[in-house]
């Protein structure tokens, strides 16, 4: 018998449509490769434009964080707290007492100071001076400062604005250094009782820029003593080579503006480093001293040992003057 040949399997029919994909995507392929067609392009200018932009967003981003950077760390400036007080009245024989006020909703107080008492017989034990240091160091750089006030019959109440000593760790401010000065006052009248009529305000350095404005909203004090007020305190920022590259006065909201001397209606005493020879006219007088319209008393110190008794001097003389 013969066999019967078979017959070779066909392969599978291809449906139209597949037929049709097939074709597109050739002539797709075809049309990429033809010379006839061209490739797309992007043109220099776009590519100029986006290099730009994307130069100046990386611009604004570095700009931004430099003033991020200015406003987070020009307050150095201006301020040098210490946090180690490492001297204390008791290193020139004085008896004093270690205060807290101001406390926290936890109770904890924010502000850390000196109470030293005049003795009932001190000559001017009715008056309560109130000291503020300046932007430097903390209480234990005021130790002969507060000793020489002592050494003129009143009490003495120096402390720590928050940054400094053993106050809270916050960052110094003018604002921080108006309400801890208020929140000194507030102590000193409502826990002590003491006479807002009998408080003097002494300020030293920008403690002094300080003491006028403190002055200039409490007429109800007895007087303000100013140990070299500084002219221009915000020039230490202001004019800092890398103030120029950050809108400064946008940042640094610290002002010290000399201009409350003229709301100040207390009497004041303004204690200023050596006089240069010749000038006693009163427009070389510092304008913020010319502008107080109390009465006021200017009083130059000499470069020498004796500026410390100078000034007991002249601040018993000008307590003397005080009605009694």
């Amino acid at each position: 018998m013969r066999r019967k040949k078979s017959r070779p399997k066909s392969s599978a029919p291809v449906s139209s449509l597949e037929k049709g994909h097939a074709s597109a995507f050739e002539k797709g392929w075809d049309s990429l490769h033809s010379p006839s067609v061209p490739r797309p392009t992007v043109s220099g200018r776009w590519l100029l434009t986006a290099a730009g932009l994307a130069l100046l967003g990386a611009a604004i981003c570095a700009w931004g964080a430099l003033c991020l950077l200015f406003w987070q760390g020009s307050w150095q400036l201006l301020y040098h707290p210490t946090s180690a007080v490492t001297r204390t009245p008791a290193s020139v024989g004085l008896r004093f007492d270690s205060i807290g006020f101001a406390a926290t909703e936890a109770g904890e107080p924010r502000l850390k100071g000196w109470w030293i008492s005049a003795g009932q017989d001190a000559r001017n034990s009715r008056y309560t001076v109130l000291y503020l240091h300046g932007q430097n160091g903390n209480l234990g750089d005021t130790v002969d400062a507060v000793a020489a006030l002592h050494a003129v019959g009143v009490n003495v109440f120096a402390f720590d604005y928050r940054g400094y000593g053993q106050s809270q760790f916050a960052r110094p401010s003018e604002a921080h250094w108006r309400e801890d000065a208020e929140s000194a006052i507030e102590y000193l009248t409502d826990t002590r009782h003491i006479p807002a009529a009998s408080i003097v305000l002494f300020g030293h350095g920008l403690g002094a820029n300080l003491a006028l404005e403190i002055g200039a909203d409490h007429g109800e004090l007895a007087g303000v003593v100013l140990e070299s007020p500084l002219e221009a305190p915000m020039d230490a920022i202001f004019r800092d080579a890398r103030a120029r590259l950050v809108p400064t006065r946008l940042l640094v909201h610290d002002r010290f503006d000399s201009s409350s001397a003229a709301a100040l209606r207390l009497p004041s005493l303004w204690f200023l480093q050596t006089a240069p020879t010749g000038q006693t006219r009163p427009s070389e007088r510092p304008e913020a001293f010319q502008k107080v319209p109390a009465g006021k008393m200017l009083v130059w110190l000499t470069p020498s040992s004796g500026a410390e008794n100078d000034m007991g001097d002249s601040l018993s003389r000008w307590l003397d003057e005080f009605p009694h």
